[in-house]
């Protein structure tokens, strides 16, 4: 298997299915391939939260264990998807203590939205993408926090209703939505509100 390490960004969530699980759509760094991981609606949440810096009333699970590394003076150095076996990815935090260097298991949703709020680099392995990625070309990745959606109208998107409320409805919409923590949408809705801006 080949050992180079890939650096990999995180592009997108979009929805995997038609269950409540997501995939974070991850980019290849100077290269075209995509890596695709089925998440959970809460992790595709928490990673959302992080990439719109939407503030929520208080700390979510990961912003927690952030505060805690930090409190111990413990830096989160990179992620790194190490493995993939019978469909499943696993991840490592590579942490960096004043005495040591860590190596923490952690389910890779976790891992990413953890690296999201530490802006730490993401790594794979050059045979992990070689099995697992997409070609970047033409694919039709339905990106429901990006900025592409390849092959629909923007009429046929999920959610297009956001443009036909007002920038009042928008912002009560908003407020709603961060009470019942459904920070997705909340970054939908601010979205179209930023637009509009």
């Amino acid at each position: 298997m080949s050992r180079r390490k890939i650096e990999l960004e995180i592009m997108a969530l979009s929805n995997a299915t038609q269950s409540h699980s997501y995939a974070v759509v991850l980019n290849e760094i100077n290269g075209t391939r995509k890596l695709p991981i089925v998440i959970g609606s809460a992790e595709a949440q928490a990673i959302a939260v992080a990439l719109e810096n939407i503030h929520t009333g208080r700390p979510l699970t990961h912003d927690l264990m952030k505060h805690m590394m930090m409190a111990f003076s413990i830096d989160l150095k990179e992620v790194l998807i190490h493995r993939l076996h019978e469909g499943i990815f696993y991840a490592k935090l590579i942490c960096q203590s004043p005495y040591e260097t860590i190596e923490i298991d952690s389910r890779t949703s976790d891992a990413l939205a953890i690296a999201v709020r530490f802006g730490a680099p993401i790594f794979t392995y050059e045979a992990i993408l070689n099995v697992a990625g997409a070609p970047g070309e033409g694919d039709d990745i339905d990106v429901e926090m990006g900025t592409e959606h390849a092959g629909s109208s923007a009429s046929n998107e999920p959610g297009n209703e956001l443009i036909k409320l007002s920038l009042h409805e928008l912002n009560t919409l908003l407020e709603e939505v961060l009470e019942r923590e459904d920070y997705i949408l909340a970054a939908r809705i601010r979205d179209e509100i930023n637009k509009r801006g």
